[in-house]
């Protein structure tokens, strides 16, 4: 489901459509949990790989501080998976005097809620990294790694952190966040590898079933590494239309990080400021490991239009091992000052979440799961699915229908036959196939009526469709058919 050919078949059939609009709109049964708060429990064989009790692709991340107002929404989402972001240097603040209370309780909720847990693993910075933080962000007082001064004190942590969640079900440990970032990360790309590499060896000692996975460069870099590669392929015009799809949102909202780009020049100065070069510089570091294996997941961060996904699609077809699956921790919705209205954006959200699972991407987690009115820029820069208190918004209630067409089926990308008039995504799951389908461009399309065929919006009852078929539009619509994929879209007109 998620190999770098099929990558590549559905971003070969998107980029050109999709740059010229840029500017449009069955969990097997756990072993019992540890005890909260118990001493380390010996590694415990796993009931199987994460991805065995990841049944449904769309999920999301959350603030556990207000798990009771959005408990009930998460169980809509169950089969989904999440991550957990942890530190080493908040989780044992004395050396030698670990506090396991807080995550032994994540691991616990999230088994009863039925979605599998992932694993964040973050230094800090404090008595086992020394130096004094420059960066502290949020209401924990979070602040960036920093390179371990005893690298076999780092793997004994990394050890005890897989023995004691193995028998919760965590089977994913990625290593660090987004350390293209000073603000994540004070050491070099070389440190960071050094880091990795050290972590995946404890790792795999630990739980040869478990797997290790990347950082996650964040989505302005990986707009960055699109960018760069397609200049360095001499593709200058290609790179320019990437850059411009990519980055509609956010020329201006870091200063001259990314600016506003017309031409070649601009482009090329664009990619080596000193923020740009050194995200490069941690995406190929990152891409190395990748290469040589030490790490098993490749993690994408994605905040753009749905406009960008293609061409990270294309990107990621070109930079990824062949076979190495590839999953989305966090996807959202970047939009400061946004002025779309709630319909569109939930349309948006379904676009952007369907063209990242059509081209492979096996896990999806929208963050947030809920704005958060008392965060640190003063608005919803980051569109949620559910209102702070929990209520579900439009964007929410379709994020959960698309849970239940994908739980437990198999994801498959259109035909390329319909490439230019539809696009979206089928889950398929025994005879009967649900579609999710948009216009490709301004004019409708019509589906023929199917047998067993009903239709409607993303998040509402499905009715029977009429004898003149389904006509599609630039809105989302869900199609289920008692046929193959192919059978129902083979006259379209």
């Amino acid at each position: 489901m998620n190999s770098p050919r099929r990558l590549g078949a559905l971003a070969t059939a998107l980029v050109a459509a999709l740059l010229v609009t840029a500017g449009c709109t069955a969990r097997r049964d756990d072993p019992p949990a540890p005890t909260p708060g118990a001493g380390t429990p010996s590694a415990t064989p796993a009931p199987g790989g994460a991805v065995d009790g990841v049944s449904n692709p769309f999920g999301a991340h959350w603030d556990w501080s207000r798990y009771q107002q959005f408990a009930p929404y998460l169980r809509r989402i169950a089969g989904s998976a999440t991550y957990e972001e942890i530190s080493w240097c908040e989780i044992e603040r004395t050396s030698g005097q670990p506090d396991w209370t807080g995550l032994d309780e994540i691991a616990t909720r999230s088994r009863e809620l039925g979605i599998t847990l992932h694993l964040k693993i973050r230094t800090g910075v404090c008595w086992a990294t020394g130096g004094t933080a420059r960066y502290t962000r949020g209401a924990a007082n979070k602040t960036e790694s920093a390179m371990p001064t005893d690298l076999a004190a780092y793997q004994r942590f990394v050890r005890s952190v897989v023995q004691r969640y193995g028998p919760y079900g965590v089977r994913e440990y990625a290593i660090e966040n987004e350390v293209n970032a000073p603000s994540y990360w004070a050491g070099s790309p070389e440190d960071y590898v050094r880091l990795v590499k050290a972590a995946a060896e404890t790792i795999r000692a630990t739980d040869p079933q478990a797997r290790v996975v990347d950082s996650g460069i964040s989505s302005v870099a990986y707009g960055m590494g699109v960018a760069d590669r397609l200049v360095r392929a001499d593709r200058v015009p290609e790179a320019i239309a990437a850059y411009q799809a990519y980055f509609q949102r956010r020329v201006g909202t870091r200063g001259q990080q990314i600016p506003a780009v017309t031409g070649a020049e601009q482009l090329v100065k664009a990619l080596a400021t000193e923020t740009n070069s050194r995200s490069l510089r941690f995406l190929a570091a990152t891409e190395s490991l990748l290469a040589d294996r030490t790490v098993d997941v490749r993690q994408v961060h994605f905040y753009e239009h749905f406009s960008g996904v293609a061409p990270l699609l294309d990107y990621l077809r070109t930079t990824t091992p062949a076979g190495m699956p590839i999953q989305a921790w966090e996807v959202g919705q970047f939009w400061r000052d946004g002025d779309g209205d709630p319909a569109g954006r939930a349309a948006e959200m379904v676009k952007t979440v369907t063209l990242l699972a059509a081209g492979g991407i096996g896990e999806i987690s929208w963050l947030p799961l809920a704005y958060n009115p008392n965060n640190a820029a003063g608005s919803e820069v980051r569109y949620g699915l559910l209102d702070p208190d929990g209520t579900e918004r439009e964007a929410g209630r379709m994020l959960a229908s698309l849970a239940d067409a994908a739980r437990g089926a198999t994801v498959t990308p259109l035909p390329a036959s319909v490439a230019n008039k539809l696009y979206g995504v089928a889950f398929v799951r025994g005879g009967s196939s649900t579609l999710v389908l948009w216009s490709a461009s301004n004019a409708p399309v019509t589906v023929p009526a199917a047998r067993g065929g009903q239709t409607g919006a993303v998040g509402a009852p499905l009715r029977a469709a009429g004898g003149g078929g389904t006509t599609v539009t630039d809105v989302p619509v869900l199609l289920r058919a008692d046929q193959p994929v192919d059978r129902i879209l083979a006259d379209l007109r």
